[in-house]
């Protein structure tokens, strides 16, 4: 069965959200909350961080990711039930994530990294194997929606980059999964660290804990996986904007905005990866830093206004109807 739309607006009728993902992402809303009471009535410090900063902090990122994975699973046209069953099985690999950290609150320790005792370093083993199938998963949903076609161009395009560059962010995590040098030479039970430069749990930003003194791979680790929200929100905004402003209403146009941007967080990433293995806080960025910082920014802009500007001179587009196959979830 066929719909003939807008372009611009799939119907909601064309996206079966993942119900699994969506009970996670409650779960973790309920989390965060009792995450957010802990940091109010229990005092206590963790590696020099409040105990319960990182369910906080990981509660958010998966509530994220789980609105974002249920999505997009809901736009997969072809391999249905496959991908209904990657979203499940990505839902589990993030329950037993959180159930290990949570468990590590409770009982006074370290989630991530910690290999002290053979109960520690069997969990630590259980997470990073939870992170590989997650990551998996995301993968072969991410090749499932290349291959869907007739969307928006410019939503598309937001997808497919974010999806690309999510995963990127997510493999990050495992440069921080090696044990450091100073690690080796001073056995204490722990592999591997999020701080370059620096042991983990110095001075960091509030809630967060990135370094302030030292380079922190989590800083590109969280920016590159939250693509995966950040380039299909800048999508549906350029949507809005088309509203007033006459050269967005051209679905080619907003797909050249959309690829600038991508580009453009690409190369952040690559820059907040460099910046913390060369040791470097992201709040102390060095004149390099700030200058290739800069030099990005402005490319991205003037790419965007010729965009914009040929995109004014041409004028609107014409609005062809794209043909949406409708399919329903897998349950």
């Amino acid at each position: 069965m066929q719909h003939t739309v807008n372009p611009a607006r799939p119907p909601l009728a064309a996206v079966a959200w993942h119900r699994p993902l969506l009970l996670l992402a409650a779960l973790m809303a309920l989390t965060g909350l009792v995450s957010l009471g802990g940091l109010v009535v229990d005092p206590r410090e963790i590696v020099g961080a409040p105990a319960w900063a990182k369910p906080l902090k990981f509660s958010i990122s998966f509530f994220l990711y789980a609105l974002t994975l249920s999505w997009l699973i809901g736009q997969v046209r072809s391999k249905v039930r496959l991908a209904w069953w990657l979203g499940t099985l990505a839902a589990a690999a993030v329950l037993v994530e959180m159930v290990v950290i949570v468990g590590a609150v409770l009982a006074d320790t370290t989630s991530h990294f910690n290999v002290t005792t053979p109960l520690s370093a069997a969990l630590w083993r259980v997470m990073a194997f939870s992170i590989v199938v997650l990551w998996l998963a995301s993968l072969i949903v991410g090749v499932l929606l290349f291959r869907v076609r007739g969307a928006d161009p410019a939503r598309s395009t937001a997808v497919r980059a974010g999806v690309v560059i999510g995963l990127a962010g997510m493999a990050l995590g495992f440069l921080m999964t090696a044990p450091t040098a100073t690690q080796l030479e001073n056995w204490q039970g722990v592999s591997g660290a999020h701080t370059v430069g620096a042991a983990d749990g110095g001075a960091g930003l509030l809630l967060l804990g990135w370094s302030t003194v030292a380079g922190d791979l989590r800083v590109p680790h969280f920016v590159g996986m939250h693509a995966l929200q950040l380039l299909p929100i800048s999508a549906v905004l350029l949507e809005l904007a088309a509203r007033r402003v006459s050269a967005l209403k051209d679905p080619s146009v907003r797909r050249g905005v959309v690829r600038v941007l991508a580009a453009f967080y690409t190369a952040v990433v690559a820059l907040l990866t460099l910046q913390a293995l060369a040791g470097q806080s992201v709040v102390d960025p060095s004149p390099d830093v700030v200058l290739g910082a800069c030099g990005l920014l402005l490319l991205a802009a003037l790419s965007i206004a010729v965009i914009l500007a040929r995109g004014r001179d041409r004028g609107p587009g014409p609005l062809e109807p794209a043909v949406v196959p409708v399919a329903g979830g897998a349950a």
